[in-house]
């Protein structure tokens, strides 16, 4: 895939579409083509998977692969693609047709100016601000936010407990992450605006990777973007700073698929992961590919047949 067919542009208002009711408890299960789509698609050639460049998302791209194969549907999965800037065009396109995402980074990616917040509200918008050709199937058990985190000797030196407190150290303070965040809602811009923080310096790394994390050892950023999943923020001790004004958003993981793949197998496969899969599985399998230095197919295969998801 070339870059000028990855950063085509996403033709197409968005379609509109009636409210969706919310999920009162959270997953939204499948029977037939009932849930959130048609179901009128089909995967019979078999479906393109695509992920972000983070360990996590190929973790979950793999997983979807394995339970779909499962299923009976014949899958390929182009991992570590690059950001949502660049792999949501390669969806609308046709490059690839399956994404693992996040319910509201995806919206305020599609939607800067959405307020929604609740799991059911954010389904709901989604399922508007998509374009036509696209859709959000069910989202998972399983959630992963941004955190913005110092050490706990910068939280003690500066008195940091809140992402408010960032703006007692206007121009003090160096923010590390990945190049993307510096102008993001959930990033430099939603500080700037919801808190009032400006930083001394802002220094493009990698998505709660080694570059990032490193640095905040070394004392090279101050803050440090992160994932709530990452099993750093525990054993190095960290400091995730809390976020009164709900800058950032839930962050279920949501399949995002184009319509033309979302027949009934794909989607119940998707559904059942979704109903298995919960947020402190979903740290471990990050702990074994970035800690033990598995491989994330490897990983998720073994998860999958685990919990009886490839019988």
């Amino acid at each position: 895939m070339n870059r000028r067919t990855l950063l085509g542009g996403l033709a197409g208002a968005a379609v509109s579409v009636p409210a969706l009711a919310a999920c009162s408890g959270g997953i939204t299960s499948l029977e037939g083509e009932g849930g959130l789509g048609s179901g009128t698609g089909s995967s019979k050639g078999g479906l393109t998977i695509g992920t972000a460049n983070f360990t996590e998302n190929q973790v979950l791209g793999y997983l979807y692969a394995a339970v779909l194969e499962a299923a009976g549907v014949k899958t390929t999965v182009r991992p570590n693609l690059g950001t949502r800037e660049i792999v949501f065009p390669a969806l609308k396109s046709g490059d690839i047709d399956l994404l693992p995402e996040y319910q509201g980074a995806l919206l305020h990616h599609l939607d800067p100016k959405s307020t929604a917040t609740e799991e059911g509200e954010m389904q709901n918008a989604l399922t508007i601000a998509l374009p036509s050709g696209l859709q959000v199937l069910p989202y998972g058990l399983a959630e992963d936010s941004d955190a913005f985190a110092v050490t706990r000797e910068t939280a003690e030196k500066y008195g940091l407990t809140t992402l408010a407190d960032l703006a007692k150290q206007n121009g003090k303070l160096v923010l590390g992450a990945a190049p993307e965040m510096k102008t993001r809602q959930v990033g430099v811009v939603g500080l700037r605006e919801v808190y009032g923080v400006e930083f001394k310096e802002f220094k493009s790394l990698d998505s709660s990777g080694p570059l990032v994390k490193g640095a905040l050892r070394k004392g090279d950023v101050d803050v440090a973007n992160l994932f709530t999943t990452d099993t750093d923020l525990k054993t190095d001790d960290w400091v995730v700073l809390t976020d009164p004004k709900n800058l950032i958003p839930g962050q279920h993981v949501v399949p995002l698929i184009a319509d033309r793949k979302a027949d009934t197998p794909v989607r119940k496969a998707l559904a059942e992961l979704g109903n298995v899969l919960t947020t402190d599985d979903l740290t471990e399998l990050n702990r074994q590919v970035d800690k033990d230095k598995k491989d994330p197919e490897d990983v998720a295969n073994a998860y999958a047949e685990q919990h009886g998801l490839t019988k």
